[in-house]
């Protein structure tokens, strides 16, 4: 911890410390070669349709190899195209001697093949230019492509959904669908599942789809059969990786000054530097850039061969920096990057000691040594900061601890209002180390007087009939809401749209380029009903062509009823957080960005989980301590957001739990969650549901009487 004298007041928030038991069984390999999530995922090949939910480094390439080169030899399919969102991520799929290790095939791209070693920056116009590339190779009879997703979207776009009859799809980042304004290549993807001639394989460590935007329609997802592979299974099977520290460190001024307080100089580091629209940015990127290498020490010129910077640093050693930041020049850019993926380099760690990126070196980039993960400014993409921390959590020999800190102005808000959301921040964070989806809630909409909803709780209150009703179900999140004039859904399938698509729905409207013009631009000129009722209901009305005209209205009311509650959600929040700013009221006026982030994070805030253990004040600033985390911790977090998500009857969830314990005495351990098994996973949650029945009750007793019990 800084002194208190420390000039630029720089203070931190403790790490969440994750041990591992460091059994070695994530490096163990099986007769063909294959790791434990590899092993998961191949005794599943024979499926059309995989999604891969693993995280970082546990060998999600080799796994995709393995499936690819069975659908390709045993499966009848014609051939492969890998598709990864950047082209330093297309080295993830080099060649491989995967019959040194077990298997019966190698894993061979002929060079000709591999889109993303072609010479050039990564723009739509390159992109274009590689589509005839792509329909010579679906011409010629070789096996494997390798390319990004904007050479594929182009490609579609040319060749059509037809061309890729008969082929294996595998999308690497599989959250990539969703992140552009179009979403066309979600729209694409749809597009291959409605034909059915095509074989898909999905790949993400970012298991909730995006920041509350659907990666693909429920119904298409659906057809997935989903392997998980959950963060405590990878670490714990880890050779050397023992720990992994999560922080948080406040600070006031510009960061420049502050970022040498947390960027060790002995540690292997990725260094990303904040957006230029972000609070934290000096504005000028590549002066950034020059501060932070100024801080490591003397600049003694550039490394001829690989583009890296050398920087003479005070203990002597000459440090070798890679620069992702400046692109003007193309050429040397392109240097740079081919000295960081250079196969021959991968297992020495001497090749660079700091990366410093802005946009890039975040999913899919392989660097085994990587100590420290540090991030300048607030992110409010959840996936982009799981996506970082898994930079640092790849195994390798002799690196026992990593880390990942996140270095923030400091908040203007009271002492209790940040603790509070560094804790929703690290369960959010937890949460999605365990494959959970954290983030929007899902609401039920019923017309005026329908009657109160069995499981859902309405309030001390109670429901009132010709009231303003609004229930919670606590088992699942759902939120129901009467609203005078609604129409209820005629079919299951309208039905289902109003209980699971709304924020699909929803997204599509406010993506949509009249809404923003005219919601945003032309306010003035611009009727709320042309919006909400027509604009809206073309939406619908393309989404859902086969329903009837009644369904596609109510899925219009249910979808504006849905984003007026969100909005006026936030806008409560926002006014409570004024009022309890003090006597200014003026909490909102400052730097709230992380506060204000958290609020998104719905379904772990009502999580009973405290991971903060206290707060320490010094000098005019405050530490705030996280509890050690462990996979015992993990697991608890883990258990409690399944208890939240299953409706089981107490009844049910006690014989569930007896059940569970014969299980583990005869197979020496409890059910798990995310076994292929479905009566596995049923035990499981009836054990978390029966857990949470026993806090319950034990919370009702009088404080006395539980102390007592």
């Amino acid at each position: 911890m800084p002194s208190p004298t420390n000039p630029t007041n720089t203070y931190t928030v403790p790490s969440v410390s994750i041990a591992t038991a460091r059994t070695g069984a994530s490096a163990k390999a099986n007769a063909l070669g294959m790791r434990a999530m590899q092993e998961r995922a191949y005794a599943k090949r024979g499926e059309q349709y995989l999604l891969i939910k693993s995280p970082p480094a546990s060998g999600k390439s080799r796994a995709l190899m393995f499936i690819a080169l069975d659908k390709l030899h045993n499966q009848g399919l014609r051939q492969a195209i890998i598709v990864v969102p950047e082209r330093s991520i297309g080295s993830s799929f080099a060649d491989e001697p995967l019959s040194q290790h077990g298997f019966d095939r190698d894993w061979q791209v002929a060079p000709q093949w591999n889109l993303c070693n072609a010479p050039g920056v990564d723009d739509a116009r390159v992109a274009k230019s590689k589509v005839k590339a792509v329909g010579e190779f679906l011409a010629s009879v070789d096996k494997i492509l390798v390319c990004t997703h904007a050479t594929f979207r182009f490609a579609v776009e040319e060749l059509g959904i037809q061309a890729f009859d008969n082929r294996l799809i595998a999308i690497d980042e599989f959250h990539h669908v969703s992140s552009s304004p179009d979403n066309k290549l979600g729209n694409q993807l749809g597009a291959l599942i409605a034909r059915n001639k095509t074989h898909l394989v999905a790949m993400t460590g970012s298991y909730f789809r995006g920041d509350s935007e659907a990666v693909l329609a429920p119904a298409d997802e659906a057809r997935f059969e989903t392997i998980t592979y959950t963060y405590y299974e990878q670490l714990n099977g880890y050779q050397w990786l023992k720990s992994l520290d999560i922080g948080y460190f406040f600070y006031t001024g510009a960061y420049v000054d502050a970022v040498a307080k947390v960027l060790d100089p002995a540690l292997k580091t990725i260094v990303h530097i904040p957006n230029v629209n972000a609070r934290e940015s000096l504005k000028d990127k590549q002066r950034e850039v020059d501060e932070i290498m100024h801080g490591l020490g003397e600049w003694k010129g550039i490394d001829p061969v690989t583009g890296f910077h050398l920087i003479a640093a005070k203990d002597g050693r000459t440090l070798r920096v890679a620069d992702l930041v400046d692109d003007s020049d193309p050429a040397r850019r392109s240097k740079v990057l081919g000295a960081l993926k250079d196969p021959a380099q991968k297992n020495n760690r001497d090749n660079v000691d700091v990366i410093i990126a802005l946009g890039m070196a975040k999913e899919g980039f392989d660097w085994i040594w990587c100590e420290h993960a540090l991030t300048i400014g607030y992110r409010s993409s959840l996936t982009e900061i799981v996506q970082i921390i898994g930079r640092a959590t790849r195994d390798a020999v002799g690196k026992e601890r990593s880390r990942f800190t996140n270095l923030i102005a400091e908040p203007t808000a009271e002492q209790g209002a940040v603790a509070e959301a560094v804790n929703d921040m690290l369960k959010a964070i937890s949460a999605s180390l365990l494959m959970e989806q954290v983030l929007a809630p899902r609401y039920e909409f019923t017309p005026k007087n329908a009657g109160p909803k069995p499981g859902f709780d309405y309030g001390d209150d109670g429901y009132k009939p010709g009231g303003h009703n609004m229930g919670v179900n606590n088992a699942t999140g759902q939120i129901h809401v009467e609203i005078n004039g609604l129409t209820t859904p005629q079919s299951p399938e309208a039905t289902r749209i109003c209980k699971e698509d709304l924020n699909e729905v929803v997204t599509s409207f406010l993506q949509d380029k009249t809404v923003l013009e005219r919601g945003l631009f032309d306010q003035e000129n611009t009727l709320p009903e042309e919006l909400t009722q027509l604009r809206m209901g073309k939406i619908v009305r393309e989404r859902y062509p086969d329903l009837s005209g009644t369904d596609q209205e109510t899925i219009r009311q249910h979808a504006i009823a849905a984003m007026n509650i969100t909005q006026q959600a936030k806008l409560a929040l926002a006014v409570a957080d004024a009022n309890g700013a003090g006597e200014g009221g003026n909490m909102a006026q400052g730097n709230t960005a992380l506060l204000d982030g958290v609020r998104k994070f719905v379904n772990v805030r009502d999580l009973d989980i405290d991971l903060i253990d206290r707060i320490n004040p010094f000098d005019a600033a405050y530490a705030v301590l996280a509890k050690a985390m462990d996979e015992k911790s993990l697991r608890r977090v883990q258990d409690s957001i399944a208890a939240k998500k299953v409706n089981i009857p107490e009844d049910d969830a006690r014989e569930l739990s007896k059940r569970a314990l014969l299980f583990k005495s005869e197979r020496g351990r409890l059910p798990d969650m995310n076994s292929p098994d479905p009566w596995e996973r049923h035990m499981a949650n009836g054990v978390a549901a029966f857990a949470r029945y026993r806090a319950q009750a034990k919370a009702a007793q009088p404080q006395g009487e539980a102390g007592n019990g």
